[in-house]
């Protein structure tokens, strides 16, 4: 018996190579003539790109967009913004510009236009995240969803493979906590299995041949398909870990997801077995969990936290915050089972039941 409710979020999306060139008049249609800039300071060239493209609909730019979104940084963005005039913000880059974006919608209320060059996804998703004192908090608020969003592939052709591989996967994270849950929407589930499809087939490719244009499309595509499951659906442990190790220790968001994203599907496919399945079936595996360990280990991309800089020291005080507060997830959470998720995600053995 079906049974579900959906709500879809306002998305207004232009989507396709060059399709970047369109800007100035999207933001025409939109009534916005005083638009701030946002990048990371390795971005800088971009950031100048787009302000020179808007031309005199450009008030500035903004360079200083940093991973998990510090308030310190929000602040100083948006004396900016305030100082300027600015009538609207435009992120260029990955999830830190965008969640820069993002926060100066929640805080000031600035419409933010995005310009996706990875394949995070949050672009189409109402989720926000910043962080404070080591702890990265995150919420769910219509506001801060972009009032546009421009996918250009053109942008992503230049991402090196294996940040494009960890990119890649970060986005199935997103389409994978939509399949593997015990709150299944079909409306959802329609979006999130297509981009694993999407994903599983066109991250290999840009591997190969990250020069190819319809390959870096086709992972967009996937990305675009994710974030969407994201952003209508629902989170899980897997979401509560990335944000809970990047606020604690700096870890790479992406990298983070590659690396936890096996072992927090092998830690629900009990409470979801159907759904699991229907998880691989898309992967095109046996098992969806060791499925997604293999593509990240063929992909070339870090399959364990040691990799990244975290010490097995730091295993207890992350389960423990991690646990903190009660967290919607299929499978029962303990910080003992959690840390046992870590454990395995520490050494980077095979994904396991724990």
């Amino acid at each position: 018996m079906i049974d579900f409710r959906y709500q879809g979020l306002p998305w207004n999306i232009v989507f396709g190579a060059g399709s970047l060139a369109g800007l100035p008049g999207e933001l025409d249609k939109l009534g916005f003539s005083r638009a701030l800039v946002l990048c990371t300071p390795t971005r800088r060239d971009r950031g100048r790109m787009i302000c020179e493209l808007l031309d005199t609909r450009s008030v500035g730019l903004f360079d200083r967009a940093v991973m998990h979104v510090p308030l310190q940084t929000v602040g100083e963005a948006v004396a900016r913004a305030q100082r300027l005039e600015a009538d609207c913000s435009v992120a260029i880059g990955g999830g830190s510009t965008t969640g820069l974006g993002k926060a100066l919608a929640l805080k000031i209320a600035l419409p933010n236009i995005v310009i996706p060059t990875s394949y995070a996804g949050s672009e189409m998703t109402n989720i926000w995240g910043m962080t404070e004192n080591a702890r990265k908090v995150t919420g769910r608020n219509d506001a801060v969803l972009p009032t546009l969003t421009v996918y250009d592939p053109e942008l992503t052709v230049s991402l090196p493979r294996k940040f494009s591989a960890a990119s890649g996967l970060n986005a199935m994270a997103q389409a994978t906590a939509n399949v593997t849950t015990t709150e299944v929407s079909p409306m959802v589930s329609l979006m999130a299995l297509e981009a694993v499809r999407v994903l599983a087939r066109g991250l290999p490719r840009i591997i190969a041949e990250p020069d190819n244009l319809d390959a870096r499309t086709e992972v967009l595509y996937g990305a675009c398909l994710a974030g969407a499951a994201l952003g209508t659906g629902t989170t899980s442990l897997h979401h509560r870990l990335c944000h809970t190790l990047g606020g604690m220790f700096a870890t790479p968001h992406a990298e983070t997801h590659a690396v936890l994203l096996p072992h927090s599907v092998a830690y629900n496919a009990a409470a979801t077995a159907a759904e699991t399945r229907r998880l691989a079936e898309a992967i095109g595996a046996d098992d969806a969990a060791l499925g997604i360990f293999e593509l990240a280990t063929a992909l070339g991309v870090a399959t364990s936290l040691k990799d990244m800089g975290v010490r097995e020291s730091d295993l207890d005080e992350a389960a423990i915050v991690a646990t903190e507060k009660t967290c919607s997830n299929p499978e029962p959470v303990s910080r003992e089972r959690v840390r046992a998720l870590l454990e395995n995600a520490y050494r980077g053995v095979r994904p396991q039941p724990v």
